[in-house]
């Protein structure tokens, strides 16, 4: 992509409506854009950020056997009142068709998708061969959320994974759940976030003895978590009087150990439920067993927000300069600087390198704009592309052209033919 044909544009001012780091940083690079309130619009290059991370989540989901699936955001009342939750939901969206009468709302936008997954799936389940089932999606949301205030972190319309499975007893299901928190650790390894992400131990309501949220540290975290030490697990606060719980998940446990505990500020970045039969009974799902009798299905809920993490990675993967993204998430690998467009020798090297580099599908942001230096290094730094390569007058007449990494800043002077090698084999 040449920089000069991109429609957005950077920008040195900050929103005064955004607070959030993240949502500064990503609107003053030209990522997203604020429609309103907690609704943001996907520019080119954010777009492009959002699919790799949902690929990724992709990735690991088939990989646990998961299927992809895309249901409607629009639910009939009728569904969600099947499972009591129409007027206990306090963020959904009610609306109201032609058909509905009187006024009444008679649909909802989905902030979850419980109430037609289970339906969905049980139309193809009468027996126990046809188990276990994991569908999942990666679909727009809608809560009516009252603070709206932390960029993509909490959003009225946001991007969601989440994945639905039912099982022929709880063992099965209680196996699937360990597969799935290890999958989720494969993705915020591969999103650049897995080092300070943490397994947190939640409650588990009235269906299991615990749920798990998974935990990014950052100082610009609204969550408190506590960490047990030398771990990668933590606590959350709401769990941290239970003393039983306390000797669960602390490994030999004794009392005072929980004084120990470090107390970490965190962005929650997915959770893991298991739902027990609470859905499946309501919709009369049910299977018959390998003895030709009627069982009950158990289910598990596991949500990872694309959307929400992407906000994350810009929160804790930035710097007084910009964002840095991973390679795996960047839109562009590579930032190409022509420090002098218009000069033949400088253009037609950045070209030929620009050719090069696309066909080694090594992708690349081009910058032949005519700016100055100054503005086209501050730019590329704000953009957070993981390497660039820069080219003017004074390396063509050494012979060398500059290779900088973005998240650790190391420069080298390099042939063409030796940063092309490096850049492709990446």
């Amino acid at each position: 992509m040449r920089l000069s044909q991109l429609f957005t544009h950077t920008s040195k001012e900050t929103n005064k409506a955004e607070v959030s780091r993240n949502a500064q940083l990503l609107t003053r690079a030209g990522y997203v854009s604020r429609l309103m309130a907690g609704v943001y619009q996907y520019l080119p290059l954010g777009l492009k950020v959002l699919t790799n991370i949902e690929n990724i989540i992709r990735e690991e989901m088939d990989a646990i056997g998961g299927q992809e699936v895309l249901m409607p955001a629009l639910h009939p009342r009728e569904n969600w009142e099947k499972t009591g939750r129409w007027q206990k939901v306090d963020v959904l969206y009610r609306l109201s068709s032609e058909q509905g009468g009187k006024g009444e709302p008679d649909l909802c936008l989905g902030p979850t998708h419980e109430e037609t997954v289970t339906p969905l799936v049980a139309a193809f389940v009468q027996s126990y061969r046809d188990l276990p089932v994991a569908a999942y999606q990666i679909q727009t949301k809608f809560r009516n959320e009252p603070r709206p205030k932390s960029g993509l972190l909490r959003g009225r319309e946001f991007r969601m994974k989440d994945m639905y499975s039912f099982h022929v007893d709880q063992a099965d299901l209680d196996a699937f759940y360990d597969r799935t928190a290890k999958a989720y650790m494969n993705v915020y390894e591969r999103c650049g976030v897995g080092a300070i992400t943490l397994m947190t131990y939640a409650s588990g309501g009235m269906f299991s003895k615990y749920s798990h949220e998974f935990q990014t540290v950052t100082p610009y975290g609204e969550d408190i978590i506590y960490r047990v030490p030398d771990s990668k697990i933590a606590i959350n606060k709401e769990i941290i009087g239970d003393q039983e719980a306390l000797k669960d998940i602390i490994p030999n446990y004794k009392p005072g150990d929980e004084k120990k505990l470090q107390e970490e500020k965190a962005i929650e970045v997915g959770n893991i439920f298991k739902l027990g039969t609470r859905f499946s009974e309501a919709f009369g799902m049910q299977y018959t067993d390998n003895t030709g009798k009627l069982a009950k299905i158990p289910m598990g809920c596991y949500g990872l927000g694309p959307s929400r993490l992407m906000g994350t990675i810009a929160e804790c993967l930035s710097d007084d300069k910009g964002l840095i993204w991973p390679e795996s998430v960047a839109p562009y690998r590579v930032g190409l600087i022509n420090l002098k467009a218009g000069d033949a020798r400088t253009d037609q090297l950045c070209d030929d390198l620009y050719a090069k580099l696309r066909t080694a599908d090594a992708s690349t942001l081009y910058d032949d704009r005519s700016d100055s230096a100054g503005a086209k290094f501050a730019d590329m730094d704000l953009l957070g592309i993981p390497w660039h390569v820069v080219i003017g007058p004074r390396g063509l007449e050494k012979g060398v052209v500059e290779l900088k990494n973005r998240a650790s800043g190391e420069k080298q002077e390099l042939s063409v033919d030796s940063a092309m090698a490096k850049l492709a084999g990446k």
